[in-house]
């Protein structure tokens, strides 16, 4: 994508800052030299009037929304713009509060024209942290505008408190669980990690963060300790939620990795409730879920061993929200000695939800093809986002694929190489039946 242009679509509610992000993005020194195409819903644009004097140049279209009327003016700008590219780096595309980003994003696919002088580097939503959750209750462009970021910017962060934030961010990772979220005061998000996502590369997303594409886990986090014979006291000091799931687990490698690994293998033990725990009664060494009720602060959850050993605790947030700790009888704290983030599976906000597929071996092209057809075909309105690292029977490089509603896109991305052949699938979208998603996905494996 050398030779493309990159563009930066930002959107967001009404009211959520996109505005004051453009203006930041047209002001600050990146060494980027930006084209603007701005959209206002109605006759008289309003929104070039709030953007600050700039050398950018700014287009607006008008008479409608860019995810609908008016994307036949969008492909006659970005045409324009072709032919003047060595005037400008990039293009941030602002759409009105109303829109829905995936027509915008399908426009990079459909038209010839577009597509071989554009791609999008990412789609940029601003989240009101005040507001959001009103949003999402009554109707459903919020959502659709989260479902379709590849960066959520969770802004205005100083109009609430921190047990509000970290239940955004758990209902943000439930619609998106693909997206970063950035906590931001008056749209103060790092311009360069907003101008450069990556968001439609991949493969190189993966080799940045190799859990990008990871499968969904019922728990948040992860640690090691050494737990010294005798009783041990987990310690919870705050309680954003009334219910924390909890497992305890013997591990022997004492890395992120092998927690990674632990998790795989504890997973469908896990994913199933559990004993329920109530603050003084002892916590279990087994590889099930307890509920710890934390609906009292203070709550303390002794685990009696009664030989010492290593072992990782996996919950379901991080412990962090909790102001969780392990004390030892003698009082002292028990030391953090290795720790892992997982991509969470929470409560699901309506019924946009993030199904994340994986399978190992390579699988069938023609399988593969027939079943993404008929999928795309019957449900592909209900799919906002599908990303993927594919490995095809016969191919030596790994197979990125991606996809907007029923239009979706291969390209080779890096070689396999001596690495395991495995492949994942995650989409994002409305009414998903993973279980059913999983099981038609290793259908299309070589026999």
């Amino acid at each position: 994508m050398a030779d493309k242009i990159p563009v930066t679509v930002l959107t967001g509610f009404l009211g959520s800052g996109k505005t004051t992000l453009l203006n930041r993005i047209l002001t600050e020194t990146h060494g980027a030299r930006i084209a603007v195409i701005e959209n206002e819903f109605g006759e008289i644009g309003v929104d070039q009037d709030l953007v600050i004097n700039a050398d950018e140049e700014i287009f607006e279209m008008n008479n409608g929304c860019i995810c609908c009327t008016v994307r036949g003016d969008l492909i006659r700008i970005l045409g324009s713009l072709a032919k003047r590219r060595d005037r400008f780096d990039r293009i941030v595309l602002e759409t009105t509060g109303l829109a829905d980003p995936g027509p915008v994003a399908q426009t990079f696919y459909v038209d010839e024209e577009v597509r071989e002088h554009f791609f999008i580097d990412g789609i940029v939503t601003l989240v009101d942290a005040k507001h959001i959750e009103q949003h999402l209750d009554e109707g459903e462009e919020a959502i659709a505008q989260i479902a379709f970021a590849d960066l959520l910017v969770l802004n205005k962060v100083d109009l609430v408190g921190a047990a509000d934030i970290s239940r955004l961010h758990g209902r943000l990772r439930a619609i998106n669980s693909l997206a970063c979220v950035l906590p931001a005061y008056m749209a103060e998000a790092p311009i360069r990690e907003v101008l450069n996502i990556g968001g439609f590369d991949l493969d190189r997303a993966l080799q940045t963060n190799p859990q990008f594409l990871e499968p969904e886990y019922p728990f948040e986090w992860a640690g090691v300790f050494d737990f010294p014979a005798g009783t041990t006291t987990l310690h919870f000091e705050a309680n954003p939620d009334p219910v924390h799931g909890i497992v305890i687990a013997p591990i022997v490698e004492t890395t992120e990795q092998g927690l990674r690994d632990l998790a795989e293998r504890l997973f469908p033990l896990f994913s199933a409730s559990g004993q329920s725990i109530t603050p003084g009664q002892y916590l279990a060494v087994a590889p099930e879920l307890c509920e710890l009720d934390t609906t009292e602060p203070l709550g303390q959850y002794p685990l009696r061993l009664e030989y010492g050993g290593r072992y990782a605790v996996f919950t379901e947030h991080t412990f962090e929200e909790f102001q969780g700790y392990w004390q030892q009888q003698d009082g002292r704290r028990l030391p953090l000695l290795a720790e892992c983030l997982f991509n969470p599976g929470h409560e699901h906000d309506d019924t946009v939800q993030s199904v994340s597929l994986a399978c190992e071996g390579d699988l069938d092209d023609a399988k593969l093809n027939r079943w993404l057809g008929v999928l795309l075909q019957t449900r592909g309105t209900d799919i906002f986002r599908m990303k993927g690292i594919l490995a095809i029977e016969g191919a030596d490089s790994r197979i990125v694929l991606q996809g907007v509603h029923m239009l979706m896109d291969e390209i080779p991305g890096s070689l396999w190489g001596t690495a395991a052949h495995h492949s994942r699938l995650v989409f994002i979208g409305r009414n998903l039946d993973s279980m059913a998603l999983q099981a038609s996905f290793e259908a299309c494996l070589v026999a």
